[in-house]
């Protein structure tokens, strides 16, 4: 059964998957949000089987057949399912029985993705979190550089008056450990400037990003290509894209040591809320490393500023980079276990208004 151009309008605007399925349980028709649930085109889905699009789910297949010869409908709740990617999704499932004259019957499946009310919850939480930080951080920034600046101003004041060059050289050191100090404040602020948004696509960007890593000497480092060419060009400032990303790609090289796989993969996602704005399509760049992960402790606080996991970082990469994202109208999210740590870069293909948004 074909949907009429109203039909295609309404389910391209839900937020449900909707796949209807033939009476051989092949996929004939999913929507927009389907695409996005099971992360995969209409084009590479249509005509696979239930088993090809959730891997070991032979009770959702008998259950479907069932539906189909019996012409009854049947609601499932908290179904848990597994992508080819080895993804799992929990959802709540309602299969409805459509007839076609002409094909005979089909199964309707809708799938309430219930772990999106959660991402919605931790992306909430997550923006409040990060910006209450960036608040305080400010705050403390202005305290420590008003007194800096009387320091390094008292050790200037002194150096002119000493003649002897041995005690100068302590002057220099105050006054040089000052400037350290007010350029590490200023890092921990982060961006400053507002986005010089010109055309760009994030292919460009993803790949001048790829080829700076690839050029750092890690023999043993495999960087893996999984691009959308569909991605459309948008309006953004590519130089604090780079940034942003380099400092996420970077950080995964240094956590596998120059020895391991960074998969580079870009997607796109419809009917996406950041924050509290919703965006008709949203270009998705996820960093995947088979690296050890990170703590479970440091999950919630990874993009607040001075928290690292290495005696010799700064912990300031992440957080630059999510205010990088931010002011394009984006965020970065996480997510790691042992072997599988992955980072998420949602932007809007949406143009910045004047105020870099």
């Amino acid at each position: 059964m074909k949907p009429t151009t109203r039909d295609n309008r309404i389910l391209e605007g839900m937020s449900t998957a909707v796949l209807v399925f033939n009476r051989a349980l092949q996929l004939a028709y999913l929507n927009p949000a389907g695409e996005m649930l099971l992360d995969i085109s209409v084009r590479q889905a249509r005509a696979q089987g239930v088993q090809d699009l959730f891997p070991g789910a032979h009770d959702l297949e008998e259950r479907l057949r069932h539906a189909l010869g019996s012409n009854h409908p049947y609601t499932e709740h908290e179904l848990h399912l597994q992508l080819p990617s080895g993804r799992e999704i929990i959802v709540d499932c309602i299969v409805t029985l459509l007839f076609d004259p002409v094909s005979g019957n089909e199964v309707l499946v809708e799938f309430t993705q219930m772990d999106r009310h959660l991402r919605l919850a931790r992306e909430e939480n997550l923006l409040e979190q990060y910006q209450a930080a960036r608040q305080l951080v400010r705050g403390l920034a202005h305290e420590i550089k008003n007194p800096l600046g009387g320091l390094r101003g008292a050790a200037q004041l002194l150096e002119r008056e000493l003649a002897n060059e041995e005690l100068k050289e302590y002057t220099r050191i105050i006054i040089g450990e000052a400037d350290r100090l007010r350029n590490l404040v200023n890092r921990m602020l982060g961006p400053n400037q507002l986005p010089k948004a010109r055309p760009c696509n994030i292919h460009q960007i993803v790949e001048h990003v790829r080829n700076l890593v690839a050029a750092e000497e890690h023999d043993e480092l495999l960087l893996v290509r999984d691009y959308d060419p569909s991605i459309p060009d948008f309006t953004a400032d590519p130089e604090q894209l780079i940034q942003a990303l380099l400092n996420i790609v970077r950080n995964a090289a240094q956590a596998l040591q120059g020895k391991g796989q960074i998969i580079l993969r870009t997607r796109t996602m419809r009917n996406v809320t950041l924050g509290q704005k919703r965006h008709k399509l949203v270009a998705r760049v996820d960093v995947i490393d088979n690296g050890p992960g990170i703590p479970a402790e440091m999950l919630e606080t990874i993009f607040y500023p001075m928290v690292t996991g290495r005696a010799e970082g700064t912990g300031l990469g992440l957080s630059i980079a999510q205010s990088l994202v931010n002011v394009h109208g984006g965020l970065i999210e996480c997510s790691s276990r042992p072997g599988h740590t992955e980072f998420t870069i949602l932007l809007p293909l949406e143009p910045l208004d004047d105020h870099g948004r």
